[in-house]
């Protein structure tokens, strides 16, 4: 057993990029199985009034996971850039105090988002009768934002140093945990939502133990001495600048899904749950397009520490190949297997038919989505923070306006929800492309 570190700044690039992607695509696909077992075993012991409790607060828990995430991501874009100019000291600084911002935040949004569960969910309109075990959900979910940031701190120092396989292990371990327990805690002991929120936080809680454990024995980068772990103000200060406007980025998004749910919490239990069958099926489904776009960001950032911005390039467009590829196949599995799919989670066939027509819709947008995704990952990486702030802006525009006029409109009625997401990506990844051709002609490449 050894360390895995890639410098991705040395060899062909997509072969670097494929081999980073790989297991983070895995592993994400992975941990999107926690919350497809979440959903599919509260669907089907519980009911449709438990997994439409679940959905409904699916905006909510992101919203501050995105707050905490996003200030900690930009620890990894600066790490990743000291490891790409070969600063010894420096990553072992950014990695020690890169855990003092993960877990500020994660304590911080913690008690934040507990105590603005009820006021914020009765905001959005959720009906009365999911109210309590969206509560429920809620809580547990809030309290485990703190241990749930082990993992993340734990792996996204890892990737930022380019090993992408061992968050992998240790995720795939958790996730058959976490089966395990959601089958213990939901249908043998009838614990409910709660105990799908509890089997959550104790299967990522050991994964991210497990994965900090073996990167302080295998990994070099991670055995601290007392002097790394001094407070530097200007590793902070970088780490805060480029982390902050992601963060705002995922909570703009986080609040434009939040206004959506309102929306579709407005057409009743049945749209909601259709909702979160689709929701979960995407999220699954665009794992790719955030594997790519994540490697990017290592891939950027690296390239950027090592003055490689031709590589930059060159990565960005072949990365850009593989994510049309993908959403090309992805087409025909949505448009003809979309109904099987949603029986996954449910089996009310009114839910069924709503989740079949609904993931027929945003399939046609894929190709957009990827764009946002690859894009964002590169921008991030070379440190474009201001672009974080700008997709924000336009995404939680569109995810605002656009479902609540389409669904106005009776041509679209219910069905405007889905056709608002595939045209918020499609307008996200203009603005994308955008930036990218201006930081390109910036830098004269």
């Amino acid at each position: 057993m050894r360390s895995k570190t890639i410098n991705m700044s040395e060899g062909e690039p997509i072969r670097l990029l494929i081999i980073f992607a790989v297991p983070m695509l895995i592993g994400n696909i992975f941990q999107q199985v926690y919350n497809l077992v979440d959903s599919m075993i509260v669907g089907r012991f519980v009911g449709a009034g438990a997994l439409a409790a679940v959905g409904a607060t699916n905006s909510v828990t992101f919203l501050f996971f995105s707050l905490c995430n996003g200030i900690g991501s930009g620890g990894g874009i600066v790490t990743s850039q000291y490891f790409g100019a070969g600063d010894q000291e420096k990553i072992r600084k950014a990695i020690a105090n890169s855990a003092y911002i993960m877990f500020s935040a994660a304590l911080v949004m913690s008690i934040i988002a507990y105590l603005a569960t009820v006021p914020v969910l009765r905001f959005m309109g959720t009906p009365k009768e999911i109210m309590r075990d969206a509560v429920v959900y809620m809580h547990m979910s809030c309290i485990g934002v703190p241990f749930i940031a082990v993992y993340n701190y734990a792996s996204s120092m890892l990737r930022a140093l380019g090993d992408s396989r061992t968050p992998l292990y240790f995720l795939i371990f958790s996730c058959f945990f976490n089966a395990g327990l959601d089958i213990l805690c939901v249908y043998t002991l009838e614990m409910g939502v709660f105990g799908a929120a509890l089997a959550t936080i104790i299967a990522q809680l050991t994964a991210g133990l497990g994965c900090l454990l073996y990167a302080v024995r295998f990994n070099s980068y991670f055995r601290l001495e007392k002097g790394h772990f001094r407070i530097e103000k200007d590793i902070i200060r970088e780490a805060v600048r480029m982390g902050v406007p992601l963060s705002l980025q995922y909570s703009m998004i986080a609040v434009s899904c939040m206004a959506l749910q309102r929306v579709v919490n407005s057409f009743g239990t049945a749209a909601i749950a259709a909702f979160t069958a689709t929701s979960r099926i995407e999220q699954l489904l665009h794992q790719p397009y955030g594997s790519l776009g994540m490697a990017m960001s290592t891939y950027s950032g690296q390239n950027l520490g090592a003055g490689r911005l031709d590589r930059i390039k060159l990565g960005y467009r072949k990365s850009l190949l593989l994510m049309a590829v993908f959403s090309l196949l992805m087409l025909p599995l949505m448009q003809f297997g979309g109904n099987g799919i949603v029986k996954m989670f449910v089996d009310d066939p009114e839910v069924i038919a709503l989740g079949a027509v609904a993931v027929k819709i945003t399939s046609w947008f894929y190709l957009f989505l990827g764009m946002i995704y690859v894009t964002r990952g590169m921008l991030n990486g070379v440190g474009d923070a201001m672009f974080a702030f700008i997709n924000g802006i336009v995404e939680m525009t569109g995810r605002i306006f656009i479902p609540a006029g389409l669904s106005m409109i009776p041509l679209f009625g219910i069905w405007g929800i889905w056709w608002a997401a595939g045209l918020t990506w499609l307008i996200s990844a203009f603005f994308c492309v955008l930036r990218y051709f201006a930081w390109k002609k910036k830098k004269g490449i």
